[in-house]
This record gives structure tokens, sequence and C-alpha cells, in this order.
């Protein structure tokens, strides 16, 4: 019985294109071109928005609109937003008015007094954080605190501010656990009352009108925005590097791949360099 003819092994190892165009490495390169393909629509997506529509005409954020025209509660503030003179109606809530330390006013450094502001007329319990005024000094602001808390009685009042974004949150020295050092919806909650199933709006208003014998909030107008939003064109610049990185994997992966099958293929024959081409 006759035996089959033995393999003759190659005399040259592959060459990086061979590689490059088997199947596995064709289905790979398809595969980059999709994710490249969705790299890249997001980068336009990003370049749209940078200059999608003309920056809020002069003004604009002086004229008093109703907050849930600007934003709705759970809602970050849009950049063009910030700033905006909004009015709304509430009642506060005794026993969430709380103090905020190194606060800025007319060049005095003090501190705010702020207050959970429960909406009036809303279809679900929703609350705003609200900056009521300034005080020179920790004194002066408690003891607004004790005017405030005396005479909320759960009555109705209108209250006109600007808005403005969360400061965000720090974490307060370890021996005042107590002490907040930045405007923050999301830290001031954690110290209310009340407030299982309780919608809250992201941005604070500062309100024009002191209350509890505080100073009025310096809270001058904003500047206007510029039509190009560099952030967005940031973001798309990163898509668009995201995209050729792709690429670039692939490449290394197979360029991987040749070179370890070009080291088998020099132990197999005993060290010899037939010196193959990468072409």
């Amino acid at each position: 019985m006759s035996q089959p003819a033995p393999v003759e092994a190659p005399q040259f190892p592959p060459t990086l294109r061979e590689v490059m165009l088997r199947g596995r490495w064709i289905a790979m390169l398809l595969l980059c071109l999709v994710v490249a393909g969705v790299f890249a629509w997001l980068g336009q997506w990003q370049l749209g928005r940078a200059v999608d529509g003309a920056p809020p005409p002069p003004g604009a954020t002086e004229k008093v609109l109703p907050i849930d025209q600007v934003v709705k509660p759970g809602e970050y503030l849009d950049a063009p937003l910030v700033g905006q003179r909004t009015e709304t109606r509430g009642s506060w809530v005794r026993g969430d008015f709380l103090i905020v330390s190194s606060r800025v006013n007319d060049g005095a450094e003090g501190y705010w007094v702020t207050g959970q502001l429960r909406i009036a007329d809303a279809a679900e319990p929703t609350a705003l954080a609200v900056a009521i005024g300034w005080a020179p000094d920790e004194a002066a602001a408690k003891a607004a605190v004790h005017r405030l808390d005396k005479a909320a009685d759960g009555s109705v009042i209108d209250i006109t501010g600007r808005l403005i974004s969360d400061e965000g949150p720090v974490a307060p020295p370890r021996d005042q656990p107590s002490r907040m050092d930045r405007m923050s919806p999301a830290a001031l909650l954690g110290f209310w009352h009340d407030t299982e199933k309780l919608n809250v709006y992201r941005p604070f208003l500062a309100a024009k009108a002191p209350l509890g014998g505080l100073v009025a909030i310096s809270s001058p107008a904003p500047e206007e925005h510029s039509s190009v939003n560099w952030l967005n064109i940031f973001y798309a610049v990163e898509w668009a590097i995201f995209a050729g990185f792709a690429f670039y994997l692939w490449y290394r992966l197979a360029k991987d791949a040749w070179e370890r099958e070009v080291e088998d293929f020099e132990e197999h024959r005993g060290g010899a360099d037939p010196q193959p081409t990468s072409v």
C-alpha cells in the first residue's frame, strides 16, 4: 500500500502581507472597520454639537423664566443657561437651613445660608436648593438660620434668582463632619429631612432678595457664550484618535503573529536566516 508523499516544508517563512490576507485577519479588519465607523460617527456628532446653533442673544439670561422652562428635576443645566434668572413658588422645610462656608461676596469671605424649597403644585415631591443670603461670620449665619427656622410655617412664597450649576461635593474635615465649603445640592440632600422619593433639581438658585436678615448674594450676569464649544471639539478629536487606534491595533496584532511565525520557522530550521521579506 503506497504511503502519501511527505509535505515539503516551506523554504521561507510567510511574509507580513500573506499573514494579513488570511481569513482570520481579514475578519478582524472588518471588525475594526465597524468599530472605527462608530467612533467616526461619534466624532461627527460631537463636532456637530460644538457648532450647533447660535449663542443666546445678549441679555437672554436676564429675562426671568419659570424654572420648569429652563431645567427639569434631575437634569444637568446646559452651559448657555448657567446664570439664567428664574422664578418659582414653594415653601421652606423647617430644619433644613444649612450653612456653607468659604463664600466670597464682593471681595469679602463669609457664609451662605441655604434652604430646601419644596416646589408648590408639583406633581411629585420636588425640592430646590436655594442660597438664601450671605453672612459675614458664622455667628450671623447661625442667627439667620434660627430666624428662618422660626418663620418656616409652610406658607408658599415666590422666589426669584439665578440658576447655577452644582459646584460638586468635597469631603469635610475629619473634625467637622457637617462642614460644607461647596454649594452642592447633592451634598445638602444628605442633611435634608423627608427625602424619600424626592425629586431634586441638580442646579441651585442664588436668591435675588435675601431673607432672615442676611445680605444679598452678589450674582452678576454671566459672560456671553461663544458659538463654539471647544470641549465638544476636543471630544471629536478624541474619537478620531480612537478610530485610528483601532486600525493600529489590528496591524500590531497581525505583525506580532507574523513575527511569532518567523521565530518558529527559524527555530525549526535550526536558526538559519533565510532573509524573509516583510511585504
